[in-house]
């Protein structure tokens, strides 16, 4: 959570005020507005969902509009506010909150000269992760930031593999596309690949499927090579996520760093004994 005194000025009280509004929760005032902004948002996305269903837009179109208008209006002073009693502004603006923030309200404008836009305000759900912010549940929010750096340090594997289903999707499409002979459904080389696809993740849409023998055989191989392949990321990722625990679990009683490789005894940094 932000420290007050790193941005507000102490000679602006009004700024001091509200940014203890906006930016915590530890006031009434604070926890009433962030509740408020919460229901603003299941409300606006609630209007958005409703708006794409003709029947009710039809009906009740005018009052949509004029309710997305005032919680726009709500989030667009908002936003400035937030802008306004910050004192590093460069950090909030490029933040992730900050760039949540500043959609929140975007695609309302966009919308008055790109109507089709105005569907891009569901990315006001994201700002519903300050729910953990809210309700003291920031060890949540530790737990994500876990699972995030264990996907980021496997994602080299992960590119590399995804590599090789590319390679694998392209070639298999490829055969498939000479085995069955510009039948229906495999025209070319790219509706193919898009078939090969849907196999090999085992979602199996049905809207295109081989009618030779040789080509239902080629299927049956996909699609059992498809459930290994599918375990290949999720055994990288829980890999990596039980080096980190065990990483995170030791930690150097001298000094408290929390950088020791697997095979290490000793501190890198005081030499204390770690096992």
């Amino acid at each position: 959570m932000e420290k007050e005194h790193n941005f507000i000025s102490e000679r602006t009280k009004w700024k001091r005020q509200v940014y203890r509004i906006i930016f915590l929760s530890d006031t009434k005032l604070g926890k009433l507005f962030d509740l408020v902004l919460l229901v603003l948002i299941l409300l606006s996305t609630f209007i958005v969902m409703m708006e794409s269903v003709k029947i009710f837009d039809a009906k009740l179109h005018l009052v949509f509009v004029i309710l997305e208008i005032i919680i726009t209006a709500f989030f667009t002073v908002e936003y400035v506010l937030r802008v306004l009693t910050i004192k590093n502004k460069k950090a909030y603006i490029f933040s992730f909150f900050g760039i949540i923030d500043f959609l929140a309200i975007l695609p309302f404008y966009l919308s008055l000269f790109f109507p089709i836009t105005k569907y891009f305000l569901i990315l006001r759900m994201l700002r519903m992760l300050r729910v953990f912010r809210i309700f003291n549940l920031l060890d949540f929010m530790n737990d994500g930031y876990f699972i995030v750096r264990a996907l980021k340090h496997s994602s080299r594997k992960i590119y590399i593999f995804l590599l090789f289903l590319v390679i694998f999707c392209v070639i298999v499409g490829s055969l498939m596309f000479m085995v069955e002979g510009h039948r229906e459904g495999f025209e070319s080389i790219p509706q193919s690949i898009y078939w090969a696809v849907v196999t090999v993740t085992t979602v199996g849409y049905g809207d295109v499927s081989p009618g030779t023998p040789l080509g239902k055989f080629l299927s049956v191989l996909l699609m059992l090579a498809g459930y290994s392949i599918i375990a290949v990321p999720t055994g990288i990722v829980t890999a990596e996520m039980r080096n980190k625990r065990q990483n995170l679990e030791k930690v150097c009683d001298r000094c408290g760093n929390e950088d020791i490789d697997d095979d290490s005894r000793y501190c890198k940094i005081c030499g204390e004994k770690v096992v």
